[in-house]
């Protein structure tokens, strides 16, 4: 399969989530915190490199693959390197950087759900989205509770697989899967003719 058609099946898989989580967040009021990174800037989050891949073929198109990758083999610190924080004080508040390339556990954090041991689901969400809007989340765990509809981590990571079930299942620090989307990408397009259509864009 092509680098182009995994992209395309990856965005449409987002597209689908966009829509589900659209719908989940107007069924239940919760939101994120204007500004807030909190969940941005820890420095332990782990993705596949599959889910990057529009990301990183986006930066080829643009002319921008091995600048990026060259910044990322020199960073001294593994926080993402698509966060932005305000400053090197205040790493909570900020922002990400290409925020429409962000990846699947980017765009799944505070609005889907995980299964315990039980099979029950948990909405996995924030502190800061339990503490401050605690009605809302009490609510909204009450209607999941009662079949209210949540996407799920690990639903929508199973869907990844057989889209290239080794750029999938690889899970890795997070600039890690950032570094191996980028080289999947220029190693794909080393010695191929650059995509079809797509020879003006950069």
């Amino acid at each position: 399969m092509s680098i182009e058609h995994k992209v395309q099946l990856v965005e449409e898989l987002f597209e689908r989530l966009e829509n589900e989580i659209t719908t989940f967040k107007s069924k239940t009021n919760l939101q994120c915190n204007n500004g807030c990174g909190q969940c941005c800037s820890k420095p332990n989050i782990d993705a596949s490199p599959l889910e990057f891949l529009p990301w990183a073929f986006y930066l080829f198109l643009n002319g921008k693959a091995e600048v990026t990758l060259e910044e990322l083999n020199s960073k001294t610190n593994s926080f993402c390197h698509l966060y932005q924080s305000l400053s090197t004080i205040d790493r909570i508040n900020g922002r990400c950087s290409n925020y429409k390339y962000r990846g699947l556990i980017c765009r799944l954090f505070g609005y889907a759900a995980s299964k315990d041991k039980y099979g029950k689901l948990r909405l996995a969400t924030c502190k800061i989205i339990k503490e401050n809007q605690q009605e809302n989340y009490n609510n909204t765990e009450e209607a999941i509770n009662k079949g209210l509809y949540i996407p799920i981590f690990s639903d929508y990571y199973m869907r990844l697989t057989p889209i290239d079930h080794r750029l999938a299942t690889t899970l890795l620090p997070i600039n890690e899967a950032l570094k191996m989307a980028i080289e999947e990408v220029l190693h794909y397009y080393a010695y191929r003719p650059f995509p079809g259509g797509l020879e003006n864009i950069a």
